[in-house]
């Protein structure tokens, strides 16, 4: 340690609340590089991931509804992210156009902008367009003599203002995105409205925003005006961040000498996460809500909560069984095959020749661990993870979520694997996290420390190197127990540039 990192080094990172010995094996990550997963096949209907029928369907949102009173749940929603990308194209354009020599569709067709033409035609539908256009008259009182070019450029100039709307440097969060009945509504307040699927009577319904300290204000403003609600709020910890590095691997340094420390990316949020205590949590991104689609999403966020209570019944059954050794009303037979069977999960070939000592053993500790539950949606092309079948370096197979990231790109069998996956990761989960006991498991125990990623960045126009921890569905859920569903791709609608404002999913749905 002393090779690398001063005294004054030393004290800013146990200052910080980072860990030496994390930090070691980051630096060990960069030189000896991280493992790519190794993908077994994709996941697919019936070969790791589950399908109901309308009656089993229906049949496990009544269980749902008859047992959600027995447990606190509570909404998880990662909600720090800045809309910069959603504005990404826009901050090209005010940045290299110039209203004085060219047109907007000179300027278009010398770019091949097609996110500039899209969202110029459906400006006025944007949920923010009055809004934006009275303000914009208020600015530049010559507006209304102006022509359209310089209309729709003023108006994006204001949209992204800093001393205005400054829409590109905001978290998602509090931006506008659907207008109902006049009244112009925020993602915060769509995820509100989404949990009338475990809202029970006799309490208040519980969600928790992880965001970032310098917008706690602006979430709290929209927030109180919901007292029916209990919402808590979190930032990532800098304890989750990570040391960047020079491409020769020694660490960065800033022009005062000091290390540079990244966030790590959404795994830190696993730290979040652990910090609740209630027994079930729905996780779900601050982006994806709907306008038109909420029966859809009420129906199937039970659905995946009725999958989870029942098979959370079964496994804590089952370890009371094995805890006791209380084989008269269950054989251990029965418990082998919904390991093997239902859950899916790793047994050896011959497990049934071992002695009933060790598979009570075996059984007990794979059993004994958090649960999840995670909607999957038919793949059509969306940038992200999807669900795959994935060997170990044991070489025990199990189901996760991948992420592009995290697969041999180079390697013609992975990519084929990828290239035949079927379905989507839309971060539509429900999660266990309690055992059977009610003792709530310690999350961080169940990290695959292995899964996390390194990528390329720059500081002040010189190169460096990032460690990503593994990602909160992906390499920090990797040792939990994990079930995959199939829902309907009305249960997704993300919105990744502004331009998604104007899918169906978000405009109000015209009377004929």
């Amino acid at each position: 340690m002393e090779e690398k990192f001063s005294e004054l080094d030393i004290k800013y990172i146990l200052q910080r609340g980072n860990s030496l010995e994390k930090i070691e094996k980051q630096i060990l990550f960069f030189k000896q590089g991280v493992s790519k997963i190794n993908l077994v096949k994709s996941a697919t209907k019936n070969d790791g991931i589950w399908v109901f029928d309308q009656k089993e369907t229906q049949k496990l949102i009544d269980y749902f509804d008859k047992h959600k009173h027995k447990y606190t749940i509570e909404k998880f929603v990662p909600a720090s992210g800045a809309a910069s990308r959603m504005f990404k194209f826009l901050s090209e354009f005010i940045t290299t156009y110039n209203p004085e020599t060219e047109t907007i569709n000179a300027y278009i067709n010398k770019t091949k902008s097609k996110d500039l033409s899209v969202f110029l035609v459906g400006l006025k539908n944007f949920p923010f367009y009055e809004a934006l256009k009275e303000k914009t008259k208020q600015i530049y009182p010559n507006y209304l003599q102006v022509d359209k070019d310089v209309k729709d450029y003023l108006l994006i100039k204001t949209l992204l203002d800093k001393n205005y709307f400054d829409y590109a440097s905001k978290p998602k969060a509090i931006l506008p995105f659907h207008v109902q009945n006049t009244k112009v509504v925020t993602p915060i307040e769509e995820q509100l409205a989404e949990t009338a699927y475990y809202k029970v009577a006799s309490r208040k319904t519980k969600l928790h925003f992880t965001i970032s300290p310098e917008h706690l204000e602006s979430f709290q403003s929209i927030t109180s005006q919901y007292s029916e609600y209990d919402i808590n709020f979190s930032f990532q910890d800098h304890a989750t961040d990570t040391l960047a590095v020079n491409l020769n691997n020694t660490p960065f340094r800033l022009e005062n000498n000091q290390l540079l420390f990244r966030p790590g990316g959404h795994g830190a949020l696993i730290e979040n996460l652990n910090t609740l205590q209630s027994d079930i949590i729905f996780i779900k991104n601050i982006d994806n809500v709907s306008f038109n689609h909420f029966d859809d999403i009420v129906k199937y966020k039970k659905l995946l909560g009725g999958v989870l209570l029942r098979m959370q019944y079964l496994v804590f059954n089952y370890l009371k069984v094995l805890e006791t050794n209380n084989f008269s009303k269950v054989s251990i037979a029965e418990i082998i095959t919904f390991v093997r069977e239902k859950l899916q999960l790793p047994l050896q070939e011959d497990f049934e020749m071992f002695q009933t000592e060790f598979q009570i053993t075996s059984l007990y500790n794979q059993l004994n661990k958090p649960i999840r539950v995670c909607g999957m949606v038919k793949n059509e092309g969306e940038p992200g993870g999807g669900p795959f079948w994935v060997k170990d370096d044991k070489g025990k197979i199990s189901l996760q979520i991948v992420e592009t990231s995290q697969i041999d790109l180079k390697n013609e069998n992975q990519i084929e694997i990828v290239k035949n996956a079927t379905h989507f990761n839309p971060v539509d989960l429900v999660c266990g996290i309690k055992d059977y006991k009610g003792n709530k498991f310690n999350l961080s125990l169940f990290i695959d420390e292995n899964t996390g990623f390194i990528v390329e960045k720059n500081k002040n126009g010189k190169p460096l190197k990032a460690y990503e921890l593994p990602g909160l569905w992906n390499g920090a859920m990797a040792k939990w127990i994990t079930i995959f569903v199939e829902v309907p791709l009305t249960t997704f609608n993300p919105v990744k540039t502004v331009n998604d404002l104007l899918k169906p999913a978000h405009q109000p749905i015209l009377n004929e």
